[in-house]
């Protein structure tokens, strides 16, 4: 026993250095964009498109760049983020959707395309895993937040021309983020509106980001959520920029100008078999929280643009269908009002049809106990 508070020092000796090693690398990326020490990656893999859905030779009715969560590590989409995207090409074929944007990575160089971090990818997760979430406090902080935004937005605006977006065309352009790729999203909109002078739809599921950027020259930004998602509610504890004590901070402007407004997305959770794109989680009415949420951004971006959305149900919460206006404060719920998703049975099948999860939601542990209130069965 003795030998045991050694092994948690030794241990977290150990994490310490990785932590710190990765602070300094994920500065050394913006740091080398801005002194020109090497160019952004612009070239994609060979084979790879740069966008999917839309015939390229006629205007599509919007442009969508997906800026995936902290698992992107390559040009090509992760193994979630490649079903949400699906699900929108197959929904929406009136769309050129983009995924091979590097959200983590100033200068578009994947990390699995590099031979260091390919070997520790094979031997131990961890530090990649690491690499994005600093990526994303490097996106945060102050002094590098202009220097980051100005990066990605710059790549966000050179792969858009590739796939065939006009400058000044009009054609909207969606940003469709997941979890720390809010960050990146609210980060761009100055630098895109600088380069191509495109309107700006944000739409954000499960966003984590600290709420420092300005949105003044965004159309809108619509807040996919859920109470169940502790990692988006602890974005918003730890940074006071989303405090609306704060009211000069670019989120909470926004909320005061009308420009965000909020869509539940519950029983939802960030990550896990009940996650917002989870293909085996299912609601009562029979569709997967997947179909739900591509159902939802489809039918976001349709309304944006004028185009009825005869292919999904009214949007979860809030009058006229449109989700909760958050004008920076929000209303009391009533007592004794029952969302329509605590009736029935949830339930999440596998492949075979076979249950793995089923739970009655007519009194689900919300928000406080967190966690996912499927139950294995």
């Amino acid at each position: 026993m003795t030998e045991f508070p050694f092994l948690v020092l030794a241990l977290l000796l150990v994490l310490g250095l990785v932590l710190l090693a990765e602070a300094l690398l994920a500065r050394y990326e913006v740091l080398a964009y801005t002194a020109g020490w090497r160019a952004p990656t612009v070239e994609l893999p060979q084979g790879m498109p740069y966008a999917r859905g839309a015939d390229p030779g006629r205007p599509p009715d919007a442009y969508l760049v997906y800026l995936d969560g902290i698992g992107k590590r390559r040009f090509r989409d992760t193994r979630d983020g490649g079903r949400l995207v699906e699900a929108l090409i197959a929904g929406a074929p009136e769309l050129r959707v983009l995924g091979q944007v590097q959200p983590y990575s100033p200068l578009a160089d994947p990390l699995a395309d590099r031979p260091v971090w390919d070997r520790l990818r094979h031997r131990a997760g961890l530090p990649l895993f690491l690499h994005n979430v600093m990526q994303i406090f490097v996106a945060a902080d102050r002094r590098y937040r202009p220097l980051y935004n100005r990066a990605v937005g710059a790549q966000i605006a050179a792969q858009l021309r590739l796939a065939g977006y006009r400058e000044g065309s009009g054609t909207p352009v969606v940003l469709l983020s997941y979890s720390g790729g809010a960050q990146v999203a609210t980060g761009a909109v100055e630098e895109l509106r600088a380069h191509l002078r495109a309107p700006l739809l944000l739409i954000t599921v499960g966003g984590f980001h600290n709420g420092a950027n300005d949105l003044t020259h965004a159309r809108h930004l619509h807040q996919l959520t859920s109470g169940l998602d502790w990692i988006e509610r602890t974005g918003t504890w730890i940074f006071p920029q989303r405090w609306r004590l704060f009211r000069r901070s670019g989120w909470n402007r926004a909320r005061r100008a009308g420009k965000i407004t909020v869509h539940r997305l519950d029983p939802a959770t960030h990550v896990g078999p009940c996650s917002y794109i989870s293909p085996e989680a299912r609601l009562p009415d029979g569709r997967t929280h997947l179909d739900r949420t591509a159902g939802t951004v489809i039918a976001l971006i349709r309304a944006y643009g004028g185009t009825p959305a005869v292919t999904d149900g009214p949007l979860p919460e809030g009058p006229a269908g449109h989700g909760r206006r958050d004008s920076g404060s929000a209303e009391p719920r009533k007592r004794g009002t029952t969302e329509p998703w605590k009736r029935g049975t949830v339930e999440a099948r596998n492949r075979g049809g076979a249950v793995r999860f089923r739970a009655n939601s007519g009194n689900w542990p919300f928000s406080r106990r967190g966690g996912c209130p499927m139950m294995c069965s």
